[in-house]
């Protein structure tokens, strides 16, 4: 089963993924693309830290998504990605830009065959205005791009709203 949970800053998109991997009842390696790059970043990720089962696996990896997913997934395993737009932020900022394109290749070519159960969380950014900056607005649209890709691989998509889930699909 694959699951890609979407919503905005704060909709509960992460509780709810943790929810989902929780009532799997399998061991879960939990993810995290998310780097600490400032203090504010720091907070969040404590925020999260502090919220998450201590029996959980933890894996940081901002950039190499494919083959960490590609490692870990396997029968009887949860593994939760939170989430997708940092780890696209990541590969944005690389000065290579070739990065980009063959990290997200390498996980739409996994994904589809990846066994067990896999969740994955990510910002819905294109429902607002569109961005001034050049980078934001290739940032969304390559976020909506992605989406759309990963969501044609995976069983479930839930929108979440006010901490309110919204099932697309599945």
């Amino acid at each position: 089963m694959k699951q890609l949970i979407l919503g905005g800053a704060r909709s509960g998109k992460s509780r709810l993924a943790e929810q989902h991997a929780s009532a799997t009842r399998l061991p879960v390696v939990y993810i995290a693309t998310a780097q600490a790059q400032d203090a504010e970043m720091q907070e969040r990720i404590l925020h999260h830290q502090a919220h998450r089962p201590q029996h959980w696996t933890v894996l940081e990896e901002p950039l190499a998504l494919a083959q960490a997913l590609r490692a870990h997934a396997e029968e009887g395993r949860c593994v939760l990605v939170d989430c997708l737009t940092l780890w696209l932020s990541n590969l944005l900022c690389l000065p290579d830009d070739s990065r980009l394109h063959q990290e997200t290749a390498a996980l739409l070519e996994i994904l589809p065959s990846l066994p067990g159960a896999i969740i994955l969380v990510s910002n819905e950014t294109g429902m607002g205005i569109v961005p001034l900056g050049e980078l934001t607005r290739r940032y969304c649209d390559e976020a909506g791009r992605l989406h759309q890709a990963v969501a044609a691989h995976c069983d479930k998509v839930i929108l979440t709203v006010a901490g309110l889930p919204l099932q697309l699909k599945g």
